[in-house]
């Protein structure tokens, strides 16, 4: 899969935009590396239940985090359709399992509109915040929130 970047004007960014079950999620295309095709990942002992373990990425052993757990949705059993996102957070690389890429968004901060009060606490810590585009809700997450350096290592 191969995307071109567009000129973006002041203050619009790209998105990449993605399906977990029946609910739309996005991250800012800039923390991604690329999108791979699902590959069974060897099981790591003591992972927290989120992570599906690790593979072998052209020599670099990437953790693979099934990104519906780690939200508090029903765990993935992942298929052929299933597709990874390598990520980077940080300085880490982290590959996150989602149902299907489904597009990338042009946006600017006016676009993002705030996460509901009505949401959880983490919820909101998670969320950046909701787009609401071509009658789509689309809730932008924050990979430095989900995967903050202070946590135990994935892998």
């Amino acid at each position: 899969m191969s995307y071109a970047v567009k000129n973006l004007t002041q203050g619009s960014r790209e998105l990449i935009a993605f399906r977990i079950g029946d609910q739309e999620f996005c991250v800012n295309i800039m923390s991604v590396r690329e999108i791979r095709g699902w590959t069974p990942a060897t099981a790591l002992p003591h992972a927290p239940p989120f992570v599906m373990g690790v593979i072998n990425l052209r020599g670099v052993v990437l953790p693979i985090v099934d990104l519906s757990g780690r939200l508090g949705m029903k765990a993935a059993e992942p298929t052929a359709r299933h597709v990874i996102i390598v990520t980077q957070v940080k300085s880490r690389v982290v590959g996150l399992l989602v149902d299907a890429v489904s597009d990338i968004l042009t946006v600017t901060d006016d676009n993002i509109q705030p996460t509901p009060e009505i949401s959880s606490d983490i919820e909101r810590q998670y969320a950046r915040g909701i787009l609401a585009m071509e009658g789509r809700m689309i809730c932008l997450l924050e990979l430095e929130s989900l995967f903050p350096e202070t946590e135990s290592e994935a892998a």
